[in-house]
């Protein structure tokens, strides 16, 4: 059977619950929900974000590697070197480690709701 994300299936049971209800409906402040690291090294990290950047002049670098999908809204990242992606709801990114970047907008109303996934090489 084929399942939409945004979409909860009917024949689902109770110990089921669908992505997008997992996260508060008002947001003060920018939310992590981060998973502890397993064995393999490999880190799931639930992210909402409204209105909130990278603050200016800083830029995020990671030990390792990233792969980002927005679930909802839309968002900038910017890259040391100047390339821009524009990411909307689906839009999904590999940031290799030691990469610089920063994130220029998120929308607020909706809110962007990430899913991140940090693994080592």
């Amino acid at each position: 059977m084929k399942n939409n994300l945004f979409e909860r299936p009917q024949d689902l049971n109770d110990k089921f619950e669908h992505f997008l209800t997992l996260f508060p409906d008002n947001i003060e402040s920018e939310n992590y929900n981060d998973s502890d690291e397993n064995k393999s090294g490999i880190q799931i990290e639930r992210i909402i974000s409204a209105g909130h950047i990278t603050p200016e002049g800083r830029w995020l670098e990671q030990e390792k590697n990233e792969w980002v999908i927005l679930i909802k809204g839309n968002a900038d990242i910017l890259f040391f070197d100047e390339s821009k992606f524009l990411l909307n709801a689906g839009d999904h990114l590999f940031i290799p480690a030691g990469v610089k970047h920063r994130v220029t907008k998120t929308s607020s109303d909706p809110e962007c709701i990430w899913l991140a996934v940090h693994f080592k090489s």
